[in-house]
């Protein structure tokens, strides 16, 4: 399946703490997950809507993930962009774009996450409105039950719902190249980047349609549940 966008920027360069002991000796993305390393279902994804090129942002046991790629070679163009743990995601996005995007509009995501997201809908959105940055979203679903009350009285009980009104960030993005202006040379594009965007009007939300799904593995809980939904992830 193609699409417009050919080029994809995947961050994978964490440390991982919430993983120990999982990434004591090893980044985030190479956790396996049904016999298999996160990454490759990543690269499995884009792979799938046809992107030539995808720029990995290393840091962290970085030469882990060289080694997987040099032994597990893919129909995909990969190159190894590195920088600091501590530079965190400003500096992963900036030095990658930098040194290997020469498109003008380009997919970036962290390298924790699990989608079945259509890339081919969220480029054709993100080209139609022409932000610096598109992120895609989705409702929240509350780790905790949530109650319903009247006065002082519980009248009703919702088990960890879907909060509609209430919508996060996929950490799955399409930049334009008018996001170097926009990156800081370190620290997280999340409290430098995007509440600038937004202050400006030039950041967009893409909603997840009805048969989009996402995870993002950050605790173990996290990986038990990526193992139970797994036909989503490889779009079954």
């Amino acid at each position: 399946m193609k699409t417009k966008i050919e080029t994809s920027v995947v961050l994978v360069g964490g440390a991982g703490l919430r993983m120990r002991p999982f990434t004591e000796d090893m980044p985030k993305c190479m956790i396996p997950l049904h016999g298999k390393p996160l990454l490759h279902w990543t690269l499995n994804w884009l792979e799938k809507y046809g992107l030539k090129q995808v720029v990995l942002g290393v840091a962290y046991r970085k030469e882990v993930i060289i080694r997987y790629i040099e032994e597990n070679p893919m129909d995909i163009n990969i190159d190894f962009s590195e920088h600091t743990v501590e530079g965190e995601t400003g500096e992963g996005f900036r030095l990658a774009i930098e040194r290997y995007v020469n498109n003008d509009n380009f997919l970036a995501m962290n390298g924790d996450e699990l989608t079945n997201l259509n890339i081919q809908r969220f480029a054709e959105f993100h080209l139609k409105h022409k932000p610096v940055a598109t992120i895609a979203v989705t409702p929240l679903k509350s780790p905790f039950g949530i109650l319903e009350i009247d006065g002082n009285d519980i009248v009703g009980f919702k088990e960890k719902p879907l909060l509609e009104d209430k919508l996060v960030s996929t950490g799955v993005y399409i930049f334009s190249r008018a996001i170097l202006d926009y990156l800081p040379r370190k620290g997280a594009i999340e409290k430098t980047t995007f509440p600038l965007l937004a202050e400006n009007r030039l950041l967009k939300a893409y909603r997840l349609g009805e048969n989009e799904r996402w995870l993002t593995i950050n605790s173990i809980k996290d990986l038990s549940l990526a193992e139970k939904e797994f036909t989503f992830i490889r779009g079954l």
